[in-house]
């Protein structure tokens, strides 16, 4: 590694941190319906929203009403692109008379984008017309991400309303806040600004944005090339913002329309972070202990600096197979070796997807890496407002045994854990886990998943390895060797997203039912404090213990074992 690359770590790092609490702030104003500098302006295009959609925002939900109104409108996202993709051919806005694709792609992609995995089946050029990436596509990038804002938000007002227990003829809450005036805010006041700001900043930098044609071109040598434009711009800006990740072109963030200059490499990286980080302070602001987010940032910092130290001294160690180091196979000689490793693993940590490089290339640690961070729930900054409710989770199962420790009843934040929230918990970390480990044990065993693969032995279960693991964590990034434009991984990938997403979204959003109707009880000298270091210390354990003692022997057959093999020099 040069200078420079050190310099370009430590300037990401540094800008995160002094932007986190500023958009973290401005977040928590917006969510608790208070000022701020763009309601002039915002608040009444929100207010005509209502009351076109006929919402009253004065109204709340309980977690019931809140569940079956996502689902709903989840359902209802699934339909517009599932019928998008199939009529795309019969629609307008598709220069290349693109055709519709097969129920099974349309099926796959139209989970995909809906659950915010944003899994790709297809090459966007050749697949899908300028209709079905705007109007199918893009929009879903800003409701699939508003959706897992709204599930921190439910979340987090259960944690912190707040009934005295002195007051026992006082019925406790039992709402968690409007469904649909979170979603309006969150798309209006958060995603919307920022998706315009970063649009115009790649347009400057050569982005393409356009509804012209295709154009065929002559090369050098004098054979035609097709070059392939579209509205690139504004879907991406949103696929990073909203840690979505769908590209507009087949090699996605590696395409030099997509990402053509190394400023919008760094704009487009620090996107995929920005959000997920700063809301660790909107939700400290929130529960009332800003503390509490910077506790929960610090624990998220730490675990990907190691895992980013870690693929970064892979990569660049000597490789006897290449017979170099920092090999530069399979990765954009404009970007090189570190901001390679700095994407993958900033994507893999944020359930973004998005690639600037082939993660299929990558020397085996530091692909491990990158399955490492889904594995572990992606709950290391993770996807916008999912990243962080999977890391509450893994808190409240912390507190749990914080609280067996010690030998008395677990607390969090004046709330008392009880076996429901922990057994609510539990299910959100298992049902992801059962889908990876499943859905791989089935298809190394029927033809119809060994068919897919275009590499061996221990290299080819990573891919299979790696691609349920990145449709259960609603990822969406691939070990891009494997084809899965098949029935078989169209149906079975779209299965796993849809457990990845709901199997938590439920759960999480029944811990903030239970919690929010629960009275506070206020700490003592016996409670476990949460806003300090050792807690985080505590948190990083037993996320690593649970994600190591699931999937550690899954790893051993695919990348640890490839690792060893490359030191002995051989390959497959």
């Amino acid at each position: 590694m040069q200078p420079l690359d050190f310099l370009q770590i430590a300037l990401y790092f540094g800008l995160l941190l002094v932007c986190t609490p500023l958009l973290g702030g401005f977040m928590a104003n917006v969510f608790q319906g208070e000022r701020t500098w763009l309601t002039p302006v915002a608040k009444p295009i929100e207010n005509v929203i209502y009351k076109i959609s006929g919402v009253n925002d004065r109204e709340e939900m309980s977690w019931k009403e809140y569940a079956a109104s996502l689902l709903v409108f989840n359902a209802l996202g699934f339909l517009a692109v599932f019928g998008l993709m199939l009529a795309q051919g019969a629609l307008p806005l598709n220069p290349q008379s693109i055709g519709g694709t097969s129920a099974y792609l349309a099926f796959n992609t139209a989970v995909s984008f809906m659950t915010n995995t944003n899994w790709q089946a297809y090459s966007g050029e050749a697949a899908l017309s300028y209709l079905t990436q705007m109007l199918g596509l893009s929009v879903q990038n800003f409701v699939s991400a508003a959706t897992g804002v709204t599930v921190l938000l439910a979340l987090a007002r259960g944690i912190a309303r707040r009934q005295s227990s002195s007051s026992s003829s006082e019925l406790p809450s039992k709402t968690v806040g409007n469904f649909w005036v979170d979603l309006t805010r969150i798309t209006l006041y958060v995603l919307l600004p920022l998706s315009i700001i970063l649009a115009i900043v790649l347009v400057s930098q050569g982005v393409v944005q356009s509804f012209g044609a295709y154009i065929t071109a002559t090369t050098l040598e004098g054979h035609s090339q097709i070059i392939p434009l579209g509205p690139a711009a504004s879907q991406i800006a949103i696929k990073q913002l909203g840690t979505n990740g769908g590209g507009f072109f087949g090699v996605n963030s590696a395409h030099p329309f997509e990402n053509p200059t190394p400023f919008s490499n760094f704009l487009q990286v620090f996107a995929i972070l920005l959000i997920p980080a700063a809301l660790t302070y909107t939700y400290g602001k929130i529960v009332g202990s800003v503390r509490q987010g910077w506790v929960i940032f610090g624990a998220m910092l730490a675990v990907l600096l190691v895992v980013l130290g870690i693929a970064l001294w892979s990569e660049t160690s000597y490789n006897p197979v290449l017979q170099a180091s920092s090999p530069l196979e399979g990765k954009e000689q404009r970007f090189g070796t570190a901001n390679s490793i700095l994407w993958g693993m900033t994507t893999t940590v944020a359930s973004n997807g998005s690639v600037n490089a082939m993660h299929d290339s990558f020397s085996p640690l530091a692909g491990g890496m990158a399955m490492v961070n889904i594995m572990l729930g992606e709950v290391i900054f993770g996807g916008v407002g999912a990243g962080l409710y999977g890391m509450l989770m893994f808190i409240i199962i912390t507190v749990f045994i914080a609280g067996l420790m010690v030998g008395r009843t677990p607390e969090y934040l004046g709330k008392k854990i009880e076996a429901f929230e922990v057994q609510m918990a539990m299910i959100t970390i298992l049902a992801p886990s059962a889908v990876i480990l499943i859905g791989t044990m089935i298809a190394v065993l029927i033809p119809q998943g060994l068919s897919s693969l275009n590499n061996q032995a221990a290299h080819g279960f990573s891919e299979i390895l790696y691609a349920f693991t990145s449709a259960a964590g609603n990822n969406g990034s691939a070990f891009a060797g494997l084809t899965v434009d098949t029935p078989f991984y169209n149906i079975a990938l779209g299965i796993g997203m849809l457990v990845g997403r709901f199997g938590v979204i439920l759960p999480a959003l029944a811990i903030a039912g239970s919690l929010v109707s629960k009275k506070y009880t206020p700490p003592s000298l016996g409670t476990f404090p949460t806003d300090k270091p050792l807690f985080a210390v505590l948190l990083i354990a037993v996320i690593l213990i649970v994600g190591a003692l699931t999937f550690f022997p899954a790893l051993s057959l695919g990348p640890i074992v490839e690792h060893l093999l490359m030191n002995a020099g051989k390959t497959f």
